[in-house]
């Protein structure tokens, strides 16, 4: 492969390779009230539930 193929290849993977590491850096997590946190825990067992029945 011409040397020009190889640095294309090195620029795409250096891109999606920073890329992937701003979106980590740039991740916040949600600050939700504990009111929230047990609505979504009820939900998911709500539909762990369903699911199993509908097995």
């Amino acid at each position: 492969m011409p040397w020009y193929a190889w640095l294309i290849m090195v620029l795409a993977i250096g891109s999606i390779v920073g890329g992937l590491l701003m979106l980590r850096d740039t991740a916040k997590k949600l600050p939700l009230t504990d009111e929230q946190l047990k609505r979504i825990h009820e939900r998911n067992a709500e539909m762990d539930a369903k699911d199993e029945r509908d097995r």
